[in-house]
């Protein structure tokens, strides 16, 4: 089969096309820019093409399947030329689905956690060399791809993101995936700039629950109120699991779960954590893996890449980075970070750097979420609210918005550098929340700290 890509520098779409590669179809593509670690992985796997830009003269009869990413526009040259031709056009999710009909689809689904859920998976069905199908949202230790295809594999378990299918396919990637076993692990407003209302936004969690094949499983998280009203309302005729946070207890910096089998010390933490591993357990069950093996494979699980990732370490001293952007990811962070290092001053770092985060209206949702630290600083970028062609977002808007009076705010990258790195470090605890890099921070640099 002859596969092209349109868009295959996306984090997603590029591990599509490596897993597509080693699975024996012949796979080439195009972007007009791809950036690392897309552009060394696929030069590894002879993907990379040649020229950046968009060639219509590369779509011809003799291609079986396009998959179009969300980066390409609906005017896209190949796009259309692709259309005329009447070419079998799919946006990632379809092929994923198409992929894997024949299988048992996990989905692990929620506004938050679902990376975090879909690694402990993975890493447990790793640990005791259960062979599973895959597409995770995070670069995993032991995994070389975030995609893997294979024909043989009962199970394929599916990352399940609530944002668009494609360009041209407006409908959210889990929509797609049909699952016999599900999980949701939270629903908390994201996408405003997809999902207008909060009351449109569920919908699309409603529909999820929905969607599952008749007699599948429901795994929910029955501490988040809407979930649990998402789920337990829902007609569809499902068997459903709820889970809540496991009994637990922090000592000398470390948590420690408690089981049947006495305490496990483990090396993750906060309270999301453990309710992300209370999900993964009943779908691992449901997977074939009982507790104890369970138990003995998550004592080793150090967390999915940019979650609650410690970048450094001393003494004296910690630094974390966290992907948290949402208001109640920023909220959850930094209570458990607070919770885990009672003793020391945790200082708190977060870069409103997506869409819904620079949205004047939507600011409002951040009220109280940087309660939990000792100090608060916020930082954006004026730059990035004119690309995004948002209504500027002032200081004061911001301070208005955080309700917290001795919130720092900067939005000039050198100046909040120079904040980083003229700090006293003893005894605090640093987290640094984002989905971008603070406008250039290099966080190597962040490392020599410690």
């Amino acid at each position: 089969m002859h596969i092209h890509f349109i868009a295959i520098g996306g984090s997603a779409m590029h591990n599509l096309a490596i897993a597509l590669h080693q699975k024996g179809y012949q796979v080439a593509g195009s972007d007009d820019t791809i950036h690392d670690p897309s552009k060394s992985r696929l030069e590894k796997y002879g993907l990379l093409p040649k020229e950046f830009g968009w060639f219509p003269e590369k779509i011809n009869a003799n291609i079986d399947v396009v998959i179009l990413g969300m980066h390409a526009k609906n005017d896209n040259p190949e796009l259309l030329k692709a259309q005329e031709l009447g070419l079998k056009i799919y946006s990632y999710p379809e092929f994923l689905y198409e992929q894997s009909k024949d299988k048992t689809r996990v989905v692990i689904g929620g506004s938050h956690g679902k990376t975090t859920i879909t690694s402990m998976i993975l890493h447990v069905l790793n640990y005791h060399e259960k062979e599973v199908d895959y597409m995770v949202g995070a670069q995993l230790d032991g995994f070389e791809t975030m995609v893997h295809l294979t024909q043989e594999n009962e199970f394929i378990v599916l990352e399940g993101d609530e944002y668009l299918s494609s360009p041209i396919d407006m409908r959210p990637k889990f929509h797609l995936y049909k699952p016999n076993i599900a999980l949701l692990s939270g629903i908390a407003w994201d996408h405003i700039n997809v999902f207008p209302t909060f009351e449109n936004y569920t919908e699309q969690f409603r529909i999820f629950t929905d969607s599952m094949v008749n007699g599948g499983s429901m795994v929910y998280n029955e501490e988040d109120k809407i979930v649990k009203e998402v789920v337990e309302s829902s007609t569809n005729h499902i068997k459903k699991y709820p889970y809540q946070t496991p009994e637990h207890f922090i000592e000398n910096g470390i948590t420690f779960l408690e089981t049947a089998e006495g305490d496990l010390p483990l090396e993750i933490f906060g309270n999301h954590n453990l309710q992300n591993l209370a999900g993964a357990k009943w779908i691992c069950q449901h997977m074939g893996i009982d507790e104890d093996d369970f138990y003995e494979a998550i004592a080793s699980f150090k967390g999915a890449s940019k979650r609650l990732e410690k970048i450094a370490e001393n003494s004296s001293t910690v630094i974390f980075k966290d992907f948290a952007h949402s208001p109640s990811k920023v909220a959850a962070t930094a209570k458990a970070v607070k919770e885990q290092y009672k003793k020391r001053d945790v200082l708190a770092c977060l870069e409103l750097h997506t869409y819904s985060s620079l949205n004047a209206e939507f600011l409002v949702e951040y009220k109280g979420v940087l309660d939990f630290a000792d100090k608060a600083v916020v930082f954006y970028s004026p730059h990035a609210v004119k690309i995004k062609q948002l209504e500027e977002v002032t200081k004061e808007q911001i301070a208005q918005a955080f309700e917290r009076e001795d919130l720092i705010i900067y939005t000039n990258p050198e100046e909040f550098k120079k904040f980083l790195f003229n700090l006293e470090l003893e005894n605090k605890a640093v987290v640094l929340m984002s989905s971008g890099n603070y406008g250039g921070l290099n966080f190597e640099e962040v490392k020599s700290l410690v």
